[in-house]
């Protein structure tokens, strides 16, 4: 591979000078519900310690809001577009090169535990324990580097923990430094709660989001198709819990893979897990049933809001709780000097802001994501960054804090100057973003963006040809587009030939995305795509004719 490392700050390279890296990201954690952001729907106090011990930043965001390809970019340090992995559907090209590949050859130890998501053996790993695809809360299976696949009593947080502290206990070499990926299924759907957080959380109540009842009027017409609406689109057994019979006690259809979901998750619990779920649902079913008949719809959103949350954030307290035994572990084992910390998500996620859930919009919540770096003696304790930052340069930054020189082909910047007070050598204003997974489940259309710290240009480009302008400072909520408004013309002007100089920087282009249409559409057509059957596929591109013909 051709690693080219360097001494940095005096240290030599070969030795265990330089910095361990631990690297820990949930799936989905919205930075609204990490009370060092906001402290309004739960306290975290854990994963602030490493806000306390460093810096946050208010302005990290991702390339491309969804799970797989944003694990692809922070593996790869590159735009989905060129490491392959635009969508869940398509398969991450193997021929990339990791930076775990490259820190390992530059004399890393290195492991991973928990969710990768794509991919049953993860290259540059010494040791690793990944849950297959999505995983499972209780009672996981693995999938493991040297066990072969295997499935584990108990509480997926809990275990990816106990697994990360026995590696550091037992198989950590302390003549190498090490790198180590402990990554959490959780906050990710469908969320179920560890057993003890059961009786809290299903009692809980948490205030409602500005947006909630947002009608998408003001915008282009993508937010109004989106299928992410909490009312009309959470599933009422799968999501939230009411028991199938009560369903059709109740003549409640169902809301996609309303009953099947509910049934999978159930069947992975045991008998005394089993017993404590229905303890505390049965509860929720009985006053739920009483209050069903005489609902408004704006009673039922209020009520699956108020689900959602107690669920959401009761996967969330297992997680915090957990970050602090590892940071616990660390300290107690005098490995907190020399390590670099990071907490971060794959993306944001939508805690019923504009009535949503889930993520994919280039809208705040969805494209913005939690972002904590401790790293003693070299991060100000304490500090906070405005800067715009990515899951693209996470590779980069760890190969400078390793000493180790970057591939030429990675896009990133490495955050290292943000990190050492040497922000004057931090030169980005603007960010580039893109997805892709559509015609799909949520239905969120193709869109790809530039994004300043005043402005959002964003160009929808399949079906709709469409463009967005958001005044980010005025219109923080975001509910309404500037595009055609003359007062902003010169500001739209700026932001397209920006845009464009852009595009070309990370040479992506229209034909790629044409390409990508292409053979998603092909397989959508034949039935491949999850979420959407033959008879869509053919209804969007029939759509599409209709638009093109009248231009």
């Amino acid at each position: 591979m051709g690693i080219a490392v360097y001494a940095q700050d005096g240290a030599n390279p070969a030795t265990k000078e330089r910095p361990n890296i631990i690297f820990i990201m949930s799936d989905d954690h919205a930075y609204q519900a990490i009370s060092a952001y906001d402290n309004k729907l739960i306290e975290t106090p854990n994963i602030d310690r490493i806000a306390k011990m460093g810096m946050l930043f208010t302005n990290a965001s991702v390339t491309n809001s969804i799970c797989a390809p944003s694990r692809a970019t922070i593996l790869t340090g590159k735009h989905s577009h060129l490491n392959g992995k635009v969508d869940n559907h398509f398969h991450f090209d193997t021929t990339n090169i990791t930076f775990p590949q490259i820190i390992q050859e530059a004399g890393y130890q290195t492991a991973m535990f928990g969710k990768l998501h794509f991919g049953n053996s993860p290259k540059g790993f010494d040791q690793f324990k990944i849950l297959p695809g999505q995983g499972a809360y209780y009672n996981p299976d693995f999938i493991t580097k040297y066990d072969g696949n295997i499935t584990v009593e108990g509480y997926v947080t809990d275990i990816v923990t106990d697994m990360t502290l026995d590696w550091l206990q037992n198989e950590r070499k302390e003549e190498q430094p090490f790198m180590l990926m402990y990554l959490h299924k959780a906050p990710h759907r469908s969320w179920l709660m560890a057993e003890r957080h059961l009786d809290e959380f299903t009692n809980r109540t948490f205030a409602e989001p500005a947006t909630l009842f947002d009608d998408y009027s003001g915008r282009a017409t993508p937010a109004g198709e989106a299928e992410m609406n909490i009312l009309d689109h959470m599933s009422w057994a799968g999501d939230h819990k009411v028991f199938p019979e009560i369903m059709d006690e109740l003549g409640i259809p169902e809301i996609g893979f309303d009953k099947q979901r509910y049934a999978f998750e159930y069947s992975r619990l045991n008998a005394s897990q089993k017993e404590k779920f229905m303890d505390a649902y049965s509860k929720v079913n009985g006053e739920f049933k009483k209050g069903y008949p005489t609902m408004t719809d704006g009673d039922k959103m209020k009520w699956k809001y108020q689900r959602y949350m107690q669920d959401y954030l009761g996967t969330i307290q297992a997680v915090d709780e957990n970050v602090g035994r590892l940071l616990d572990y660390l300290e107690a084992n005098d490995l907190m000097d020399n390590t670099i910390i990071v907490y971060t998500s794959d993306q944001g996620f939508y805690l019923g802001e504009h009535g949503w859930y889930d993520k994919r919009f280039i809208y705040d919540e969805s494209f913005k994501t939690p972002l904590l770096i401790s790293w003693p003696d070299k991060v100000k304790a304490g500090t906070r960054s405005e800067e715009l930052v990515q899951n693209l340069d996470f590779a980069q930054t760890f190969l400078e804090a390793a000493g180790i020189e970057a591939p030429e082909d990675m896009q990133g910047e490495s955050l290292i100057p943000l990190l050492t007070d040497q922000g004057e050598k931090w030169t980005r204003d603007a960010v580039y973003y893109h997805y892709y997974e559509y015609p799909a489940e949520h239905m969120v259309n193709r869109h790809y963006a530039i994004v300043t710290k005043e402005y959002k240009l964003i160009h929808y480009y399949f079906v709709e040809d469409q463009w967005e302008l958001i005044d980010l400072k005025n219109d923080p909520m975001e509910l309404k587009n500037e595009y055609q408004n003359p007062a902003y013309a010169a500001i739209t002007a700026d932001l397209h030939s920006r845009l464009d100089a852009m595009r070309d920087k990370y040479k992506d282009n229209s034909q790629i995305s044409q390409r990508y249409i292409d053979e998603f559409m092909e397989d959508a057509l034949n039935g491949k795509v999850f979420g959407v059957s033959k008879e869509k596929a053919q209804e969007i591109l029939e759509r599409r004719k209709r638009i093109e013909a009248g231009k």
